[in-house]
């Protein structure tokens, strides 16, 4: 028995030298996207891509459909350290001017266009960035933007004239809209669906991909096919907070969030396909848009943005320049 006993205190020592395996850190990643959306399609992907490498050391958890705050709610949510990561596209425009540039209509072409202008530019806007306290650590996108409404066809911005239309909150949307004559109403994207059913707002704009999980097709009468305006969408963390995350955990998201782009662009390529033939099946009337007319109307947009942000005519020759090869 004084054998058993002495046994057994010795294993208790034993156990109490070796330290208990720490617990991974807990990383949430908070979006407003919609099951079955391309924002929940690409926030799972980094997740995935991040829980293998950083296996034992971190754990991604995503959580969507505004689940833990609306775009703007989650940027502050990242300053206050309370989730991680967030993905937002148009409101960044409300951040720093210098990301008003994609606000510019049919200034990108294309996603090969895209790549090219994040690489000649993402310095610029990772210090725009930084300088508001936060950091990209990767860019996925939003997508190209058609509108959908229940006033009529839009073929020309005299179509818009009247139509209450809902717009992210975004300055430069606002402005957009109003110059084609619609009555743009900035709204979070979680309220939309009801305020198309209610006939609060006539109609919105957004990617195929948006549109479709988001089932604005069972509200909405028309698409029109505008391609007006191309978003980015951007995999931001807190400056402060990511900073205090281990070296080697800063650098395998930082990883995931560069190579998980090219599934977002493949996966979102695909799906344009796909969700249009999605949207015509619920009865929506669709036509294709007079580009070269709201093309001719965007002057004016151009020239503002020009004159009132700083550095913003170099932003824009260096974007239209970047075109080339598209």
């Amino acid at each position: 028995m004084k054998f058993k006993s002495l046994f057994l205190g010795a294993a208790a020592a034993v156990a109490l030298a070796v330290p208990a395996q720490a617990e991974p850190l807990s990383l949430k990643f908070g979006h407003v996207g919609a099951p079955g959306s391309l924002f929940e399609a690409s926030v799972n992907a980094f997740a995935s891509c991040a829980n293998d490498k950083l296996a034992g050391k971190a754990e991604v958890q995503t959580f969507g459909s505004s689940q833990l705050g609306k775009d703007k709610e989650l940027m502050q949510k990242l300053k206050l350290g309370q989730i991680t990561f967030s993905l937002p596209s148009s409101v960044m425009s409300s951040v720093s001017d210098e990301f008003g540039v994609f606000e510019m209509p049919y200034i990108i072409k294309d996603r090969a266009h895209m790549r090219r202008v994040q690489a000649e530019l993402m310095p610029t806007f990772q210090k725009a960035a930084n300088a508001k306290g936060y950091r990209i650590i990767g860019l996925f996108e939003n997508g190209f933007r058609h509108i959908t409404n229940n006033t009529r066809p839009i073929n020309t911005p005299e179509d818009l004239a009247g139509v209450k239309l809902r717009t992210p909150k975004g300055a430069w949307r606002v402005k957009m809209f109003k110059l084609y004559g619609a009555n743009p109403t900035p709204m979070a994207f979680s309220e939309v669906f009801t305020a198309l059913q209610t006939g609060v707002i006539d109609g919105q704009e957004n990617p195929y991909a948006q549109i479709a999980s988001a089932k604005f097709q069972e509200v909405q009468k028309y698409l029109s096919i505008t391609g007006h305006v191309y978003t980015p969408a951007y995999v931001l963390v807190s400056e402060k907070h990511f900073a205090k995350l281990p070296a080697d955990v800063q650098a395998g998201l930082e990883e995931c969030g560069g190579s998980t782009q090219d599934f977002v662009y493949e996966h979102a390529a695909k799906l344009e396909k796909e969700l249009l033939d999605v949207i015509k099946s619920a009865g929506v009337e669709v036509n294709n848009a007079d580009n070269d007319a709201f093309i001719a109307a965007s002057k004016p947009i151009y020239d503002e943005f020009a004159s009132s942000v700083d550095g913003g005519q170099d932003l824009i020759d260096t974007v239209q320049r970047l075109a080339a090869g598209s």
